[in-house]
């Protein structure tokens, strides 16, 4: 490997890392907690979104290379650049992915204590998505839709929805993957979580730790304005 392909392959890799940190950290909530102004908060929400959004832009810069390459017929560029972009896909949800982890079932608690429930606030899926994610889940999907930094979990016209996807009546599914899929059940088992669904009469069932569990690929349109690749060809 020559020295500019070196550097360019450190590049990449840096762009991969800097990737997990902001999906992490665009639905992650502190543990302490958060004393910023809803301003603050919405500005700082703003700017992660935004990197998340660069870091896309990078996805079709390389898809472009890789064409670009193909038709040279540079078969080592054309690899690293595949590898990469096979790696920067899976790291922002593009991909199916597999794994060590757990399924959540959130159905009706059939108390008798208040109304009972039908569906699911996205205040409550919000909070524990982020719960999820402080025990270092690694891919999340709810009802069968995956969960990405940019996902937006709200209630239109009376009803939950996951971007432009409506979350069907109780019950429904929770899928998550975790590198130490043990850890996640146990921290889960002993959160808040099971007496805050109660709260809202539901019940949360949560699986013993599978081996694999099978995660889809983020499948709404992506659009990235003012995105210009650069499709100069690279200098000898």
């Amino acid at each position: 490997m020559d020295k500019k392909t070196g550097i360019s392959f450190t590049v990449i890799t840096c762009i991969i890392g800097f990737m997990v940190a902001v999906q992490f950290q665009t639905i992650k909530e502190p543990e302490v907690r958060d004393t910023r102004d809803l301003w603050e908060l919405r500005e700082d929400l703003k700017q992660s979104q935004e990197l998340y959004t660069e870091l896309l832009t990078k996805i079709y810069t390389y898809e472009a290379k890789v064409e670009q390459y193909e038709s040279q017929r540079d078969d080592s560029k054309i690899t690293i650049l595949q590898d990469t972009l096979d790696e920067l896909k899976k790291e922002a949800g593009l991909t199916e992915v597999s794994g060590p982890g757990i399924t959540i079932t959130v159905e009706q608690s059939f108390n008798e204590v208040g109304k009972q429930a039908t569906t699911i606030t996205p205040s409550l899926l919000r909070w524990l998505i982020n719960e999820l994610n402080s025990y270092q889940a690694k891919a999340i999907s709810i009802d069968g839709h995956r969960v990405i930094a940019t996902t937006v979990i709200r209630e239109i016209q009376g009803r939950p929805k996951i971007d432009s996807y409506s979350i069907s009546p109780l019950p429904i599914e929770i899928k998550v993957i975790a590198d130490d899929a043990e850890r996640l059940y146990n921290k889960l088992k002993a959160s808040e979580a099971e007496r805050q669904f109660f709260i809202d009469n539901l019940r949360l069932k949560i699986s013993k730790p599978s081996k694999v569990v099978t995660i889809p690929a983020y499948d709404d349109p992506i659009r990235i304005t003012e995105m210009q690749p650069n499709m100069e060809p690279d200098k000898k």
